[in-house]
């Protein structure tokens, strides 16, 4: 090959690199012009609003460990140190089997009772290519009140020591500021104290978060029951809470005319009255601890 011949070829290899880069960097620019989906995150600090679950999961690989007090009453007056004196306490545990699925054990000293649980995302609200205005989650758990019976010359069957609750959770993050969830809600017992109870219970719940600043929130939660016995015979509990963040740690700080920290007992059971001062005191830490590292 001749040296004419030599700088053509290198011109023509030259200009066909330059064109590829040239190529490239226009499809780049395309790329970024694609619409992406942008997906909301910290609906709420925790995985529970208040004392009932939000939309948020325990993170994939992550195991949550919650310590959950509630003292009594406030208006037992100093004898009880205001009811310090009378706690009531809950361990749990929640799991993130993956993004969207968390399951839970936890064991309440109110009536002895174990609870079991799982945590179903359905939809997640997001922006852009995909357009969700909502995030939706399921959650169902199973609840057995290990107390002994009152009654042992009857016959006592281990079935009639459950109760079921099923919700469905919809969330919106209207804002940094601002977070409004509502908890339809069905709870079932399979044995309840008298003929007129009902053994299936339906409320309708509602809980809502303010950021005041980068670590703290106020939060807020209702559950309203619909008319029946259960409606006639106990309170609708309301809680207002404050949500700390501390690195690890998530502390939630509370007051609710209810003492039970699982569903059946804090929807279907609360029987205080803030009008009265039946107001209870209560906190729960979630300390989280990484089991599975996420792949790099």
């Amino acid at each position: 090959m001749n040296r004419k011949a030599a700088v053509i070829l290198l011109s023509l290899l030259l200009i066909a690199g330059t064109g590829r880069s040239l190529a490239q960097g226009i499809l780049d620019m395309m790329d970024d012009d694609t619409p992406k989906t942008e997906y909301a995150f910290a609906t709420f600090k925790a995985t529970r609003v208040i004392m009932g679950q939000s939309v948020e999961n325990t993170a994939k690989g992550e195991l949550n460990f919650l310590i959950e007090h509630n003292f009594g009453r406030v208006n037992l007056g100093p004898y009880e140190f205001f009811g310090l004196d009378q706690a009531n306490m809950r361990l749990g545990l929640d799991y993130g089997v993956n993004d969207w699925l968390n399951i839970g054990v936890g064991r309440s000293s109110y009536q002895k009772t174990f609870d079991g649980l799982i945590k179903a995302r359905i939809l997640r609200q997001s922006s852009g290519k995909k357009n969700m205005p909502v995030t939706v989650s399921w959650y169902s758990n199973i609840m057995l009140n290990s107390t002994k019976w009152q009654d042992t010359g009857r016959t006592n069957y281990f079935s009639s020591r459950l109760s079921y609750t099923a919700q469905l959770l919809i969330a919106r993050k209207f804002s940094n500021a601002f977070s409004l969830q509502l908890m339809p809600t069905y709870i079932h017992k399979n044995l309840v104290p008298r003929i007129v109870d009902q053994n299936d219970i339906f409320a309708l719940g509602a809980g809502a978060r303010v950021k005041i600043t980068q670590r703290t929130s106020l939060t807020g939660e209702y559950y309203y029951l619909l008319p029946g016995q259960t409606a006639d015979d106990y309170q609708n509990c309301l809680s207002l809470g404050v949500d700390l963040e501390t690195g690890g740690h998530v502390f939630q700080l509370r007051i609710s005319n209810a003492q039970p920290m699982f569903e059946r007992g804090f929807i279907t059971e609360t029987s205080g009255k803030w009008s009265k001062g039946d107001i209870y005191f209560g906190f729960t830490i979630n300390r989280v601890f990484t089991i599975v590292k996420p792949k790099e």
